[in-house]
C-alpha cells in the first residue's frame, strides 16, 4: 500500500483539530447558553416578585387614600354632630 502523500496528512492533521476546537466551542457556548438561562429565569422570577409588591403597594396606598377620605368626611361632620349631642 502507498503511503499518502505528507500535504495530506497535515491537512488530515488540521482537519482533526479544527473538528476538535469546533467541538471545545460548542461546549463552551452551550454552557454560557445554559448559565444565561439560569440567569434569565431568576431575573424573571425576581421582576415577578417586584411586580407583586408594586401591585400589593399601590393597593395598599388606595385603600389608605379611602379612610383617609372618609376621615375627612368624619372630622368635616364632627362639628355637626357635637350639636346633636344628648345632653
Amino acid at each position: 500500500m502507498k503511503t499518502p502523500p505528507e500535504s495530506f496528512l497535515i491537512f488530515k492533521e488540521e482537519l482533526r483539530k479544527a473538528k476538535l476546537e469546533k467541538e471545545r466551542l460548542q461546549k463552551e457556548y452551550e454552557q454560557k447558553f445554559s448559565e444565561m438561562n439560569v440567569e434569565l429565569e431568576r431575573l424573571k422570577e425576581q421582576i415577578s416578585a417586584q411586580q407583586e409588591l408594586m401591585k400589593t403597594t399601590l393597593e395598599y396606598a388606595i385603600r389608605l387614600e379611602e379612610n383617609l377620605d372618609s376621615f375627612k368626611g368624619e372630622v368635616k361632620n364632627a362639628p355637626t354632630m357635637k350639636k346633636k349631642s344628648f345632653h
